[in-house]
C-alpha cells in the first residue's frame, strides 16, 4: 500500500507542477476554448490539460518502475496501456486545437482499443450460468465496446470546471479499493496492472483539480477526457484478467462479477449521462454527437445551484452509487446497503438545502 500511496502522490506532484507550463503552451498555439451557446464558462480558457495529466503519468512509471512491488506492476500489458493512452492524448491534443468531427473521434478511440487488444488486454469470460469462456473475436469486440463507452462517457461529463476530474478520481478511489482488496483478502498478486493505473489515475487528477476546480484555469479538453476514459476501462479489463473465477466459490461471487459491474457502477453518473443524451437526441431527430445543455449538469444548475456547489452534488452521487458496490464483494449485503442509506440520505438532504443565492452563470 504506501509504495501506491507514493506512486499517487508522485503522479499528483508532478500534474500539478506540469500544469501552469503545460497552460502556457495551450496559449501559445491558441488551444484555446472560446465561448459557444452551449458552453458554461464566460471566459476564453486554455485547454491541453489532458498533455499535463500525460506528463504526470509518463514520468511516475519512470520513477516507479524500480521500487520493489509496484515495480512487478509493469507487464506486456501496461505497455500497451501506456502506448494506447499515449495515441489518444496526441489525438486529443490535435482536437483540442482543431477541432476534429465526430467519427474522426470514434475511429481514434477504436485503434486505441486495437492497441490494447495487441498487448493483451482484453475481456476473456463473462459469468454467465457459471463462467463462459469467450471466442477471441466476441472477447475483442466487447472490450473495443467498453473502451468506447467508457471514454465517451467520461467526455460527455466534461461540462464544467472541475467535474469529469473529481468525478474520475472518485471513480479511480473506489476501483483501487476493490482491486487491491481483492488481493489482500483473496491472495491475488497485489502488484497488477489495475492497482498502478488506477493509483495513477488518481494522482493526476488530484494534481489537476487545483487549477480546474471553479474557475478553472485551464480545461482537459478531449485530451484529457479520451485519457482519463482509456484509464478506467484498461483498468476493469485488466482486472478480469486476474481473476479465475473457477477458483471462486458460489458463495463468493461477488468478486467474481465485480470487475464487470464496478465500472457500470463508478461512471454510473457519467453512463447514465450518456445514454440518457444520446436517447434524447435520437428522438428530436439528430445526430447522437449533436450538442445541447439538457445535460445532468445543466439541469442541477438550472435549479439554483452555481457552477461549484453542482459539480459537488454529482461528486456525491458518484461516490453514493460507486463506494457501496465497491464494498459490497468482501461484506454482507446489508451492511452495503446500509453505507448505500446513508450515503444516499446524505446527497439527496445535501442537494435540496441550497444556499439563498440567485444563479451565478445563466444556462
Amino acid at each position: 500500500m504506501r509504495e501506491y500511496l507514493v506512486t499517487l502522490l508522485l503522479a499528483a506532484s508532478i500534474c500539478y507542477v506540469v500544469t501552469p507550463y503545460v497552460r502556457n503552451w495551450a496559449i501559445r498555439f491558441g488551444v484555446v476554448a472560446k465561448i459557444r451557446e452551449r458552453d458554461v464558462h464566460t471566459t476564453p480558457t486554455p485547454r491541453w490539460g489532458g498533455l499535463a495529466m500525460w506528463i504526470g503519468m509518463a514520468v511516475t512509471y519512470l520513477m516507479v518502475n524500480h521500487l520493489s512491488l509496484v515495480g512487478k506492476s509493469f507487464t506486456r500489458e501496461t505497455i500497451g496501456i501506456f502506448l494506447a493512452a499515449t495515441f489518444l492524448v496526441l489525438l486529443g491534443m490535435v482536437d483540442d486545437r482543431f477541432e476534429l468531427d465526430a467519427l474522426t473521434k470514434l475511429a481514434g478511440q477504436a485503434l486505441a482499443a486495437g492497441i490494447l487488444l495487441i498487448y493483451g488486454v482484453q475481456i476473456f469470460w463473462l459469468p454467465i450460468n457459471g463462467v463462459i469462456t469467450l471466442p477471441p473475436s466476441i472477447g475483442q469486440l466487447l472490450t473495443i465496446v467498453i473502451v468506447l463507452v467508457t471514454i465517451n462517457a467520461v467526455n460527455f461529463i466534461d461540462g464544467l470546471d472541475g467535474l469529469a476530474a473529481g468525478i474520475v478520481a472518485i471513480s479511480g478511489a473506489a476501483f483501487f479499493a476493490f482491486a487491491y482488496l481483492l488481493a489482500v483478502i483473496y491472495g491475488f498478486s497485489r502488484a497488477g496492472s489495475p492497482s498502478l493505473i488506477t493509483a495513477i489515475i488518481i494522482g493526476v487528477c488530484i494534481g489537476f483539480l487545483p487549477h480546474n476546480a471553479f474557475p478553472a484555469r485551464i480545461f482537459m479538453g478531449d485530451s484529457g477526457s479520451m485519457l482519463l476514459g482509456l484509464l478506467l476501462a484498461a483498468s476493469a479489463i485488466t482486472l478480469t484478467g486476474q481473476i479465475d473465477p473457477n477458483a471462486i466459490s458460489a458463495e463468493k461471487l461477488g468478486p467474481t462479477l465485480l470487475p464487470l459491474a464496478l465500472p457500470l457502477a463508478v461512471l454510473a453518473i457519467p453512463l447514465i449521462d450518456l445514454f440518457s443524451a444520446i436517447i434524447r437526441r435520437l428522438r428530436a431527430g439528430k445526430s447522437p454527437f449533436a450538442s445541447d445543455k439538457e445535460h445532468l449538469h445543466h439541469r442541477i444548475m438550472r435549479s439554483g445551484n452555481t457552477q461549484a456547489r453542482t459539480a459537488l452534488i454529482m461528486y456525491l452521487w458518484t461516490a453514493t452509487i460507486a463506494f457501496p458496490v465497491s464494498i459490497s464483494a468482501f461484506t454482507p449485503l446489508w451492511v452495503a446497503a446500509i453505507v448505500f442509506s446513508a450515503m444516499l440520505a446524505f446527497t439527496i438532504t445535501f442537494q435540496k438545502k441550497r444556499p439563498e443565492l440567485k444563479k451565478v452563470v445563466q444556462v
